[in-house]
């Protein structure tokens, strides 16, 4: 199990020390989630920030768009070099068409999908796909409770991929800890992200271990 921990849990005030603190203490990937105000009713943080947290980072960055204009974010922050950049199905017109121009910055494309968003808006683009983003929470604010519905969601996505013959990986987003990490891994999760577990716990070394199954 690969750990991202998402810095929107994290002290702002003193960002640079929390991650920092992260990547020391293990984690695989540090997650950005990015809000417009207008896809999600939250706005976070833009790229003076994100360029702030990469410098700070020993750790690959995985950016997750929460946005409108999806291509606009895409260039804004492809000169930082993520490991991935996901962005929402449910806002994008022509993602055949962002996914290869994600891909032509040399960063690994990905697509995120709302809790209520079904597995089928993606089928055909599951192998053009490095990451498959499962939402279980509803996007826009952390510490929220874990929709059980999202166990079942993975264990059908799962399904596909390994039908599909694609090496496209699954990460989920919202409530994980360690008191579910091990039914998400038995369904088919490849990355957990964790906010409020990882930073609000009292160990970042011990939560992120915690969730190491």
């Amino acid at each position: 199990m690969l750990i991202a921990p998402s810095i929107l849990s994290a002290d702002f005030g003193k960002l640079k020390n929390e991650i920092e603190a992260i990547c020391e203490a293990g984690c695989d990937l540090v997650h950005v989630d990015v809000m417009d105000g207008h896809f999600v009713p939250n706005l976070t943080i833009g790229p003076v920030v994100v360029s702030a947290v990469a410098k700070a980072a020993t750790k690959p960055l995985d950016i997750h768009l929460m946005v409108e204009n999806n291509t606009f974010f895409v260039e804004l922050f492809a000169s930082l070099k993520p490991k991935y950049i996901s962005f929402h199905i449910e806002e994008e017109k022509h993602p055949h068409r962002l996914i290869q121009k994600i891909r032509s910055y040399g960063i690994s494309p990905a697509i995120a999908l709302n809790p209520h968003t079904p597995i089928s808006s993606i089928e055909y683009l599951l192998e053009d796909l490095d990451l498959v983003l499962l939402m279980s929470v509803n996007p826009g604010f952390g510490g929220q409770s874990f929709i059980r519905s999202s166990i079942k969601k993975l264990q059908e996505l799962r399904k596909k991929i390994d039908a599909s013959g694609a090496k496209t990986l699954i990460e989920m987003d919202g409530g994980i800890n360690d008191k579910n990490i091990r039914e998400l891994k038995n369904a088919g999760l490849d990355i957990a992200v964790a906010g409020n577990y990882v930073f609000g716990s009292g160990s970042y070394k011990d939560a992120i271990d915690s969730l190491r199954v």
